[in-house]
């Protein structure tokens, strides 16, 4: 317990992470907002085939909160210090105070789940609110078994960028991949219209947790997964990779 309300206080610490609850708290519903203005005479008219969806789209792409959170937990260690503070790395202390380096990630990843949870609720109380706003009495109404869909899908996507973090030792390769493909172009969904594989890459398959996908003439398409189906692969995407960067740590020379 002391080293999991030790990585909660190193992380609060980061400048970086106020970054994160900036955009995770508000990016969401920035979008949710773009999007109901988008549709708004449609659903009011009551011709809209996405009215379900407004909101949770914004909760989609708005997941760059926890990916950056992910990223700088695990990035924040190997940074230099400055010379004044003997110019190691913050890596070294950590393992000094924590020798078992399994304890320590798990500290550090609970830490993260932690916090991630608490910013998706964040984000969603203010997507929620800007719908409301926007779309008044015509606001779809938010379902509690999809919102905990947006929990899982947020916790997850900062454990996967958690992992993917410790495997690089950097943090600018992980946050560039990760927030291109939740907020400019979806790898798997590009790849979804090639092959059937992709519906089982990570974010593809958590996205079906909670939201529906459209095709171009704006029909709900059916789900390939169920959303619980859906969380089982992002969960075990979650797993493997965790287990991969726990082996890869433990035998890890911190120094090099």
């Amino acid at each position: 317990m002391r080293a999991f309300n030790a990585e909660l206080s190193k992380l609060f610490s980061l400048p970086g992470i106020w970054l994160a609850f900036l955009i995770g708290a508000f990016a969401p519903a920035v979008f949710a907002a773009l999007d109901s203005i988008a549709e708004k005479e449609e659903i009011i008219a009551g011709v809209s085939a996405r009215l379900s969806e407004v909101g949770y789209i914004g909760l989609g792409f708005g997941v760059q909160g926890a990916v950056i959170l992910g990223v700088l937990a695990v990035s924040s260690e190997y940074l230099t210090e400055s010379s004044e503070s003997g110019g190691g790395q913050q890596i070294t202390t950590s393992l000094t105070v924590v020798p078992s380096r399994l304890h320590f990630l798990l500290a550090k990843a609970g830490a993260v789940t932690v916090i991630s949870i608490l910013l998706c609720i964040v984000a969603m109380m203010t997507t929620v609110s800007a719908t409301h706003l926007i779309l008044g009495e015509y606001a779809p109404v938010f379902e509690w078994s999809r919102l905990i869909g947006v929990v899982c899908y947020w916790t997850f996507t900062a454990l996967l960028a958690f992992g993917i973090t410790v495997l690089t030792k950097n943090g600018i390769i992980p946050l560039a991949v990760l927030i291109i493909n939740s907020s400019v172009v979806s790898f798997s969904i590009l790849l979804s219209k090639v092959t059937k594989l992709a519906f089982y890459l990570p974010d593809r398959a958590g996205l079906e947790m909670f939201m529906s996908f459209n095709d171009r003439s704006n029909a709900i398409l059916d789900r390939f997964h169920t959303p619980f189906t859906g969380g089982l692969v992002m969960f075990a995407w979650v797993a493997v990779l965790f287990i991969v960067a726990a082996i890869i740590f433990h035998r890890r020379d911190v120094a090099s």
